[in-house]
């Protein structure tokens, strides 16, 4: 078959596009055609892909959107038929593989009043209700239960269109023992003694990975814990206004930021808890991968992943509506009891399950079934 993915940017450190491209290149290794459509393309391009660039010059992301569909859509037009799978809510998709939260949700429960009447909520409205409202014919992958709530309340009767896919973790990321040397070497690359309580936070995107929360939960320990500790925060994104923010708070001397990398594992088996306090996150992979490496996790409830580490057992997750003081008395509590809970066995234990790793081969099954059915 050909496959035509659509993505509006490709970066190798994003949830998103590692969904992306495990999906993509296990679509090519069963003889089908991968021609990608994208405005940016990061890093190498592997032989099996055909990458095009689109070509829109405009910083306006709103005008960028409209701009890319209508070049793709013209494009499309003087090939021959192919199966279109987006990576982002547009018009044109045969599969939408929903890795974004409800914009609808989000807008009004989120959002002020007035929000509704700008040109932002007007076009991202148009390219959600483009795949979900109930004249729509777009089958959509979801990645949690939560997903199917939010949507089926904002557009009733896509139900039928919702498919929940099991995780897209790596199997190189399955752990069966804590790699120790690892994590110390880490410890010292960093500066770290061994005896010092790391907290982690990956991802790219400060603002909705909560990195705010997490500063604030850190600034609440009493300062004989704080002493003992030091936050890591490593993702793609200006770490300015949160360097400022630590300094604000007086935990700059405990707060590290570093851009993002491939090499994560390492510094999961040096890590004593991972911290992630997002506002919003409709899988967050990074739960998963701590959890599977032994990492203790806490959480909020609007990541989309967060019940895999309550049916784990393999740490705490705040709930919904969140509230900063329910954080800080986790962090609290988590950090006095790292040494007696079960949070790290229980996760390792978790990640045995081979459906954890599946999700690329579950999607391109369900696109060459989606194929033969539309046939």
């Amino acid at each position: 078959m050909k496959l035509s993915f659509l993505i509006y940017t490709y970066f190798p450190f994003g949830g998103l596009q590692r969904d992306f491209f495990r999906i993509a290149k296990e679509c090519a290794s069963r003889g089908h055609e991968i021609t990608v459509y994208t405005l940016r393309w990061d890093g190498d391009v592997p032989e099996w892909i055909n990458v095009i660039l689109v070509p829109v010059s405009t910083r306006n992301r709103i005008k960028r959107n409209e701009a890319y569909t209508e070049w793709v859509q013209a494009s499309l037009r003087k090939q021959s038929k192919s199966q279109v799978i987006g990576f982002n809510k547009m018009p044109l998709l045969d599969i939408y593989f929903a890795a974004d939260p409800c914009f609808m949700e989000k807008a009004t429960e989120q959002r002020g009043f007035y929000y509704k009447f700008t040109p932002r909520f007007k076009h991202f409205k148009y390219f959600e209700e483009s795949v979900f409202a109930p004249n729509q014919q777009t089958e959509v992958l979801i990645l949690s239960p939560q997903q199917r709530t939010s949507f089926e309340k904002y557009y009733p009767g896509c139900g039928p269109r919702l498919h929940q896919v099991p995780p897209g973790i790596s199997i190189d990321r399955k752990v069966d023992v804590i790699d120790k040397a690892a994590g110390n070497e880490v410890r010292s690359e960093l500066g770290l003694t061994q005896e010092t309580k790391l907290l982690l936070q990956v991802g790219s995107g400060f603002r909705v990975k909560g990195v705010d929360r997490a500063l604030q939960a850190l600034a609440s320990l009493p300062a004989s814990e704080l002493e003992q500790c030091h936050y890591l925060l490593i993702g793609q994104d200006n770490p300015d206004r949160y360097l400022r923010l630590a300094k604000k708070l007086g935990i700059a001397p405990y707060f590290t930021v570093l851009p993002g990398r491939d090499d994560i594992p390492r510094f999961l088996a040096a890590a004593d808890l991972l911290l992630h306090p997002a506002y919003s996150e409709s899988a967050g992979y990074v739960l998963l991968e701590a959890t599977i490496a032994g990492l203790p996790v806490l959480t909020t409830s609007s990541c989309g992943y967060a019940f895999h580490i309550e049916q784990a057992e393999s740490g705490l997750v705040c709930d919904q509506p969140f509230q900063q003081q329910q954080l800080d008395s986790y962090l609290a509590k988590m950090l006095q009891s790292l040494d007696t809970a079960n949070w790290s066995q229980n996760g390792l234990e978790y990640g045995r399950q081979d459906e954890l790793y599946s999700q690329s081969a579950v999607v391109a099954d369900f696109i060459e079934k989606f194929a033969a059915k539309k046939a």
